[in-house]
């Protein structure tokens, strides 16, 4: 359980390393997006073209089909029945690009949808219930504190004890995130947007929303019987494998937030008994190298939205917004070094 925890602690340290905003939170004298990049690239080595975190990814594309269903909750087109085409990612947390595929590591599925007017939406999620902080005060003393020591390759103890202390709401978003069983791989994982976000319909009604790709694709627990995990692509060349021969299917689930449901803690989640509805299925049927996609070169800012979807209070969209901007800017600058997951792997 220790050594468990020592190992979400540092991938979700790297997710709350990159959601650090401008303004507003921090003095510019103290601390900026760009100090804070210089940090995690510290804490991870610098990995030269790649993001700062979720480094370790493959491209796919595919269509969203929509069922009318959102039509009542948003007047953004993509939720009108028909199709759109969509271009993604799934990943690993982390600023490693080369790290092996462990089972407990937070997978994600990033998402640009193309929309017919020329608008895009565009989603990053993760395949956690909630996130684990709810201020930049506490995305930084994580990240402090969930630096391996040198010696140990583990963080140290003392660090996070007191960084545990400083913020309570962290073990208790952990106990939701590790009572999750591990699934198989990225096709039975559920991927939650974990930020509260607004839909404004065409009579101008608000309503507070979570959303959540659930999939298609039946449970099956993580099998640690597999291969050593010191040196693989397990997670990725499952997801290729299957891929090559059948198409992937997850539901678009909308949860509907009541009054006094909180949208600006991210740690928290809402009651089990919201009103969920199901507004489409995504289908994803192409998978690629980054070396040859062009979503390589795609920045999954949350905050970038169609009309009739809104962000809402939860600072941490702002905070994303403005760190992967930063990470955007960074590796578009820099050569492109080849994918750990390597176009090979990835041919029809």
């Amino acid at each position: 359980m220790a050594f468990r925890l020592a190992v979400i602690v540092v991938i979700v340290g790297g997710i709350a390393a990159l959601f650090l905003y401008k303004g507003g939170w921090f003095s510019p004298h103290a601390l900026s997006p760009d100090m804070m990049i210089d940090t995690f690239e510290h804490v991870n080595g610098e990995h030269p073209g790649f993001r700062r975190n979720h480094a370790k990814g493959v491209c796919i594309s595919g269509y969203f089909e929509s069922n009318g269903n959102g039509v009542a909750l948003s007047k953004a087109v993509v939720f009108r029945p028909g199709r759109v085409p969509v271009l993604g990612r799934f990943a690993l947390a982390g600023g490693q690009p080369y790290a092996a595929d462990a089972a407990h590591t937070v997978r994600s599925m990033a998402l640009l949808f193309q929309l017919p007017d020329g608008e895009e939406w565009r989603s990053g999620m993760n395949n956690i219930p909630v996130f684990v902080v709810n201020s930049a005060q506490g995305f930084y003393d994580q990240l402090v504190a969930s630096a391996p020591d040198p010696a140990t390759g583990k963080p140290d103890p003392a660090k996070m004890s007191a960084f545990m202390k400083a913020h309570p709401e962290f073990p208790k978003a952990l106990h939701l995130i590790l009572s999750q069983p591990a699934t198989s791989g990225f096709a039975d994982s559920t991927y939650n947007s974990l930020n509260a976000f607004r839909f404004i319909n065409a009579q101008g009604t608000v309503v507070p929303v979570r959303w959540a790709m659930v999939p298609a694709q039946s449970f099956k627990p993580f099998d640690t019987s597999g291969p050593a995990q010191s040196d693989t692509n397990q997670l990725f060349d499952a997801l290729i494998a299957e891929l090559r021969t059948n198409s992937l299917q997850w539901h678009l689930i909308v949860t509907i937030g009541q009054p006094g449901d909180p949208t600006a803690d991210a740690t928290l989640p809402w009651p089990p008994d919201r009103q969920k509805v199901d507004v489409g299925t995504l289908t994803v049927d192409h998978v690629e190298s980054e070396d040859t996609s062009p979503v390589r070169d795609i920045n999954f800012d949350p905050l970038i939205l169609p009309d009739g979807i809104a962000g809402s209070d939860d600072p941490l969209l702002s905070a994303r917004s403005a760190a992967y901007s930063e990470s955007f800017t960074r590796r578009e600058g820099e050569p492109k070094t080849p994918s750990a997951v390597s176009p090979a792997e990835t041919e029809r």
